[in-house]
């Protein structure tokens, strides 16, 4: 074990007032509901653990981003969900903080669990209002981390209510933690890094430290063109960071110091599906812009590499192609651990009448290679919102408890992966 913060396993527990912080940010359906229950059953080892305990739990959390106390945000649905999950009623508060917040608190009896109302209806939440911290611990007797997809925030339910109760982390988060520094630090070579997604902006640490630690970097989805770009290949009007190119062009670059020294391959995809609308029912086609190497770069942009094949000006790169699909899939196959964050394309976008979705052949062809049984699978964890809800919600292959680790963190675990120190995470009780 690589996590060096107190558990409740470390913690002398028994029958205490525990207040849990917990990550309940489903996704909702557009009339409000869960969409999702992969967090909230994720919480259930920590809470079926305090049970275990005799403890009285006060459950706090977070949901969308509201303006104000906007019902469509309101954690009522999850306190319903978790007394199904559990089967055992799960008390709620209209409020997280006040007077009758504390009366419920008070009355709570051994093995009582209360959740309260959307912490981000309060603007201190965010701000880490002291004063509101000090509310949320009031008549606590120990605070219990354990929503990893919130601890790389200061916020007043993740830092400043650490200040006023002893603090220890719940075994969710102790997994998390545990599990992504393990894979980064010590990991079971090869290890492959698959990242895809929209926007490279907010993946550029993870990327450097991916060249500097993995024996193979694959990049995809909308994120791709930026990197397509640096190297003159015409995108069309797909999605582009322009303000970004420079950094791909320094990843490129950095990537390529590597490769001429070590057993290491940055991959950038050679071909991709194009449309000219996004919808179920578009056209497609495969557009292949052909291998490049890394001297294609260094004259860019003096003399742009030409190509024998280009997407038009009005199309769009909505997935890779068939060829770097492939390629992805047999360098996964070599692996022997392999971190998936971000899809290949726009794999959200339904298939007709069962058909498989029109965008999402990279994206399948990578998790069907990871959760294959074939073979030697390599150790996998997978995050990422979107790379989370295709998984759980996969529709052939239902095969999501063949990926090792799921993590419920975004920004979270791209932090911990890229290095950085959690304040979620430092606020709580050392190991002794």
């Amino acid at each position: 074990m690589s996590f060096n913060k107190q558990t409740v396993k470390d913690f002398p527990i028994r029958a205490k007032r525990v207040l849990l912080r917990a990550d309940y940010n489903v996704p909702l359906t557009d009339k409000g509901a869960i969409a999702s229950d992969f967090r909230i059953k994720q919480s259930l080892e920590t809470i079926e653990y305090l049970l275990s305990q005799s403890c009285k739990i006060v459950i706090i959390s977070h949901l969308g981003r509201p303006e104000g106390s906007d019902s469509k945000y309101s954690l009522e649905p999850i306190a319903k969900r978790l007394s199904e999950l559990l089967g055992q009623q799960v008390q709620f508060s209209q409020n997280c903080v006040g007077d009758d917040v504390q009366k419920l608190k008070n009355e709570l009896k051994s093995k009582d669990i209360l959740i309260l109302e959307n912490l981000r209806y309060h603007a201190e939440e965010e701000s880490n209002n002291t004063e509101f911290a000090k509310q949320l611990a009031d008549g606590m007797d120990v605070f219990v981390q354990d929503g990893f997809g919130v601890v790389h925030r200061a916020h007043a339910s993740t830092e400043g209510v650490t200040h006023f109760l002893p603090s220890v982390s719940g075994l969710l988060l102790a997994k998390e933690v545990d599990t992504i520094t393990n894979v980064m630090t010590n990991p079971k070579k090869p290890l492959m890094a698959v990242i895809g997604g929209a926007k490279i902006s907010d993946k550029i640490e993870l990327l450097n430290r991916f060249i500097e630690v993995a024996d193979f970097v694959a990049v995809g989805g909308a994120m791709a063109n930026t990197f397509l770009k640096a190297q003159g290949v015409k995108i069309g009007k797909s999605l582009v960071e322009k303000d970004r190119v420079d950094d791909a062009r320094g990843i490129i670059e950095k990537a390529r110091a590597k490769e001429k020294t070590q057993n290491f391959t940055f991959y950038i995809p050679q071909d991709g599906v194009v449309t000219k609308k996004i919808d179920s029912n578009t056209q497609t086609r495969v557009v292949d812009w052909g291998s490049h190497t890394y001297a294609d770069i260094a004259s860019y942009p003096k003399t742009p590499p030409q190509f024998a094949h280009t997407v038009a000006a009005d199309e769009l790169i909505v997935d890779i192609g068939p060829a770097s699909s492939h390629y992805i899939a047999g360098a996964i196959q070599t692996a022997h651990t392999v971190i998936w964050n971000g899809t290949m394309g726009i794999a959200e976008i339904p298939g007709l009448a069962g058909a498989e979705p029109p965008f999402g052949h990279g994206t399948r062809v990578v998790y069907e290679t990871l959760t294959s049984s074939t073979g030697s699978k390599p150790f996998s964890v997978v995050g990422g919102g979107e790379t989370v809800a295709y998984v759980m919600d996969e529709p052939v292959f239902k095969s999501a408890h063949l990926i090792d680790h799921i993590s419920t963190g975004g920004g979270a675990s791209l932090e911990l992966m890229a290095g950085k120190k959690l304040p979620g995470v430092e606020a709580l009780k050392d190991k002794k």
